[in-house]
């Protein structure tokens, strides 16, 4: 039985981790003013290499295939991430990901991914990446210059001109390598005017994630007077839900039904499947994901490395075994709300309170409630008319 139809239950693990999220290049090439990692409680970044050496490639490789034959993987996911993962260039992206390739056991398949600020993004480093097989991921905050202000390179340069360029390259010469883009939601700006000018960069997906918090250190424009990130999502589902066709595919939007329909979903922000991503840093530490830097400095320290240990070791790690809990690592009121098997208890990083761990409902609580209820009432009211047509055989004669 899966965690989603046990709400309550600790399921069975631990569960083996699929994604290996690699920071090939530890520094970024921009200066982004809200940034959690660099301008974060966490200044670990500044005591480790800026790339990750050959011998910290080789040995992540080994152990992403050690890892991968012991629990009898089929597929990988590896995303190849910073910082800045272009700084260590596209012909060392593509190396590396041979080497993953090469070494996992025969019948595993590997699905690369660079997650980029698309400014480094040339014809020749596309055509590497392509060459690779590695798919492109772009974080931009919106479609137009206005959305990007605050994304600036280190001499307060706007990032814009070069990102919007990198990113219409890859939509024009590279479709069958853009994996989408990812973008943080600000209630500052319009929902539908951000959303249509995304839509202008022809993205196949779409992530809209809300911006690192907790409750010791509150996001912008959360204040506990109302729904703002709620209300600016319920706004863009409106917007994608009544476009008659799928313009594009929206990560939240289409797990939140998933989940409401009783099926399976994958996602940090929705549901309880057990998370299954782990990172590796360039000095070739062992972490778990970069968002616990949002809350305390160490909180993704696993005290371990590639050079030494496993993946079996960080699988261990009590901050990864509550994250494969399931609904048993919440707070009573999360266990308790009629819309867990949805929720699950909101990103696990934005659940932090200073003194109290963890073992909270999301800062964002309010707001993911606002989103779910909007979501399954639309999708009641899609359902209702079908209920109410009649079948279509109903009072004819075979």
């Amino acid at each position: 039985m899966s965690p989603q139809a046990a709400p309550g239950r600790i399921p069975e693990g631990p569960f083996p981790f699929r994604q290996f999220i690699v920071k090939v290049h530890g520094r970024c090439n921009l200066a982004c003013r809200y940034c959690y990692l660099y301008e974060g409680p966490d200044h670990g970044w500044r005591d480790r290499p800026a790339a990750a050496t050959a011998d910290v490639l080789d040995r992540t490789a080994h152990r992403i295939a050690e890892h991968a034959r012991g629990h009898g993987l089929t597929a990988v996911s590896l995303v190849l991430h910073g910082g800045e993962p272009l700084l260590a260039g596209a012909d060392t992206l593509g190396r590396f990901t041979g080497l993953v390739r090469d070494r996992v056991p025969a019948g595993c398949v590997v699905h690369p991914t660079v997650q980029t600020n698309a400014t480094l993004l040339t014809g020749r480093r596309m055509s590497a990446l392509a060459r690779h097989g590695i798919r492109v991921g772009i974080s931009l905050d919106g479609g137009l210059a206005a959305h990007n202000a605050r994304r600036v390179d280190r001499s307060g340069r706007p990032s814009w001109p070069a990102a919007s360029r990198g990113a219409r390259l890859v939509a024009d010469r590279f479709p069958q390598s853009y994996a989408g883009i990812l973008t943080v939601v600000d209630p500052a700006l319009d929902p539908l005017e951000t959303y249509d000018s995304l839509l202008a960069l022809r993205p196949p997906a779409l992530d809209l994630l809300l911006p690192h918090g907790n409750w010791s250190a509150p996001p912008p424009h959360l204040d506990g007077t109302g729904t703002p990130y709620g209300d600016w999502l319920c706004a863009v589902f409106d917007r994608w839900w009544g476009a008659g066709r799928r313009e594009t595919r929206v990560r939240i939007f289409e797990e939140c039904l998933a989940l409401l329909l009783g099926l399976p979903a994958a996602t940090e922000s929705l549901g309880l499947a057990p998370f299954d991503a782990v990172v590796i840093e360039t000095d070739g530490s062992i972490e778990q994901v970069d968002s616990l830097k949002s809350a305390y400095a160490g909180a993704a320290e696993t005290g371990l490395d590639v050079f030494r240990h496993g993946f079996d070791g960080a699988l261990r790690h009590p901050g990864v075994a509550a994250r494969q809990a399931g609904a048993a690592a919440l707070a009573a009121e999360c266990r308790a709300c009629p819309l867990l098997t949805v929720c699950g208890g909101g990103h696990y990083a934005h659940r932090y309170r200073a003194g109290h761990g963890f073992v909270n409902p999301s800062v964002y609580c309010a707001d993911l409630q606002r989103l779910i209820r909007h979501v399954a009432k639309r999708l009641a009211g899609q359902a209702a008319p079908a209920l109410r047509a009649p079948v279509p055989w109903e009072g004819s004669t075979p």
